[in-house]
């Protein structure tokens, strides 16, 4: 019997840990990138055998698949994929793909703010309580490579909502919904609701048996769950009012309240990672291992040990007096709100990049609050200056890291902070939000 020919679309972490898995399951596989290939990945597939091309797509190798795996970078609207859609080859995710090989159960966080961190101190929890667990998804290594290669009884999955655009049956035993925001809108069409609709995807194949954790607070969630039939055990958490069956602030504790559980308290100055974000981030982590019935004094010590991720609000030195935190995670308006709303100082804001239609009308109360001077660091800051020219005296252009962090530098008073917070992609100027981090960190320690 011929093998059925599996396709897979971008070979970063996401398309090589799928071709992985697609081989050993025996598909004829072939990977095709757009780009270059990063050196790491293309020796991974020369070493596999696993057939590819790079710097162009050719029609007459993919539009024979069977089925095709997308990276979850790849739009809709790029002409591969609606070549493939006019033939009408199925088009999946690598979560998707992945899931059909492993019985291991899975967590799954989504949200335009709070992901990854919410996913790591999730995965934190439920290492140090001994349980069997992977981390992957956005985060970590590909789900697919590890389902190819591990055995794991659980999945903590850090997921997007470009991932969830192309899931159909796959199901989150526990599902978490942080937020939403106006995020990546230039792929759905510029509408919040469409965005909205594709983050209440991971609801999606749920039974009554599973989990939907979710913000209260958050608008846009809760009109979104009013178009979605929900057939989960519904867990909400708030700041704001007292909940059943999830977690709530009453005064500066947070309760858990999950029914058939003993109810655990704890107060927001234990908790490792602070700000009113992170509240939100552990109320959620603490529900799922409220779910998972993990011992409540072993969810105190983690969610009080648990070390804040790279690139996210991440203190970076001390110098002459003044902080330096790099927050280049920070890719949306929404984030940066975040940040500003964090940090408890007058502000030198780093900000810029690639705008994807961002509104930054949102900002503009915090930054009048705290903001001394925006360094704009991109290649195009004209939205920025029109958006803040009235709010903050002192608007400078920089080009590079190294140079946005010497104006900051000099701007910068004893008990300033200096904060990275760009609030946009950055490609423009840097291979990804990484980099631009990882530059932001060495220029300051040339101070």
């Amino acid at each position: 019997m011929e093998k059925k020919r599996i396709v897979i679309l971008g070979a970063g972490e996401s398309g090589v840990g799928a071709a992985m898995l697609a081989q050993k399951e025996g598909f004829d596989v072939f990977v095709s990138d757009f780009g270059t290939i990063a050196g790491q990945y293309k020796q991974h597939l020369e070493d596999l055998g696993i057939r590819y091309e790079e710097a162009g797509h050719t029609d007459g190798l993919i539009l024979n698949a069977d089925e095709v795996i997308k990276s979850p970078g790849i739009p809709e609207k790029a002409p591969v994929v609606q070549a493939l859609r006019e033939i009408g080859i199925p088009i999946i995710s690598e979560i998707e793909f992945a899931s059909r090989y492993t019985s291991a159960k899975t967590i799954c966080i989504t949200g335009s703010n709070g992901k990854t961190t919410t996913t790591s101190l999730v995965y934190h929890i439920l290492k140090n309580a001994g349980i069997n667990v992977g981390l992957a998804g956005n985060i970590g290594f590909s789900f697919a490579a590890q389902v190819a290669t591990g055995n794991f009884d659980w999945f903590v999955l850090e997921i997007s909502s470009f991932m969830l655009d192309d899931m159909y049956d796959f199901r989150a035993d526990i599902a978490v919904l942080l937020n939403i925001t106006p995020d990546h809108l230039d792929r759905y069409d510029y509408k919040l609701a469409n965005y909205a609709a594709s983050k209440m995807k991971i609801t999606n194949n749920q039974s009554s048996v599973d989990y939907f954790i979710y913000c209260d607070d958050d608008e846009e969630t809760l009109k979104a769950m009013q178009l979605t039939a929900i057939k989960a055990i519904k867990c909400p958490f708030s700041i704001q009012h007292e909940v059943e069956n999830g977690a709530y602030l009453e005064g500066s504790q947070i309760v858990f309240n999950l029914q058939s559980k003993d109810p655990l308290t704890m107060s927001i100055s234990e908790l490792a990672l602070q700000g009113k974000h992170n509240i939100y981030n552990s109320m959620a982590s603490g529900i799922v291992a409220n779910v998972l019935e993990i011992r409540n004094d072993m969810i105190r010590e983690s969610m009080g040990d648990m070390k804040n991720i790279e690139h996210r609000l991440e203190h970076v030195a001390r110098i002459s007096g003044v902080d330096y935190i790099n927050d280049s995670k920070a890719t949306n308006v929404n984030s940066t709100w975040y940040a500003l709303e964090s940090v408890n100082t007058d502000v030198i804001l780093i900000m810029g990049g690639v705008d994807k239609g961002n509104d930054y009308n949102m900002l503009k109360d915090l930054v009048k609050q705290k903001v001394r001077a925006i360094v704009c660091l991109g290649k195009n800051n004209k939205r920025i200056h029109e958006a803040f020219e009235d709010d903050v005296e002192i608007i400078v252009n920089t080009h590079s890291a190294y140079e946005a962090v010497q104006v900051a530098y000099h701007l910068a008073k004893k008990g300033n902070t200096v904060l990275l917070s760009p609030a946009c992609a950055s490609f423009d100027l840097f291979q990804n939000y990484e980099d631009r981090g990882n530059q932001f960190k060495v220029a300051v320690k040339e101070l």
